[in-house]
């Protein structure tokens, strides 16, 4: 699959057959993540990759805002060490391995940690130190069901409301 096609039919996955993820598929994931680039290049990321169903589950009964994840048969969770802008940097890598995934058949989610309760219980079951910061982890699985839109459109705001020509507000096409 392109580039292009990928970002264009890409969707959010929250249901997954039971099939387990090849490594090597996974190590392509992880790979592109590395791969993403950061700011000043300091590469602040750290990724844990987690295929223990008992695990997951563990992570999926925290999880509030991610319970899908105790019925993921992988998943990644992404941490920062001493980020200069841990969002951006984190969300660079995390959109290369959705894509490297959807790619490969495979869909994901991502999971809000906004709690500091759940992200600390979730950081201590998965051994990331306490100084890093927890930014998501990332279930993945072979896509249950998943439907583009008719002619594989997704429900986005037209070209022409969000983007502008040399000035904010002049057409852009």
């Amino acid at each position: 699959m392109d580039v292009f096609e990928a970002i264009r039919t890409r969707l959010t996955v929250r249901e997954f057959l039971p099939d387990a993820v090849p490594d090597e598929v996974l190590d392509r994931i992880v790979e592109a993540a590395r791969l993403a680039p950061s700011s000043r290049n300091l590469q602040p990321w750290h990724f844990v990759v987690v295929t223990d169903s008992a695990t997951l589950s563990q992570i999926g009964a925290i999880a509030s805002s991610g319970r899908f994840v105790g019925n993921a048969p992988a998943a990644v969770a992404v941490a920062m060490d001493g980020a200069d802008r841990p969002d951006l940097d984190a969300g660079r890598a995390i959109q290369q391995m959705e894509l490297m995934a959807w790619s490969e058949g495979l869909g994901t989610c991502f999971v809000g940690l906004r709690d500091e309760t759940q992200n600390a219980e979730i950081k201590a079951l998965l051994g990331i130190p306490a100084e890093f910061q927890l930014i998501t982890v990332l279930p993945f699985g072979y896509r249950q069901r998943v439907t583009v839109g008719a002619k594989g459109r997704k429900n986005r705001k037209p070209l022409s409301e969000v983007a502008h020509r040399e000035r904010f507000g002049e057409p852009y096409a």
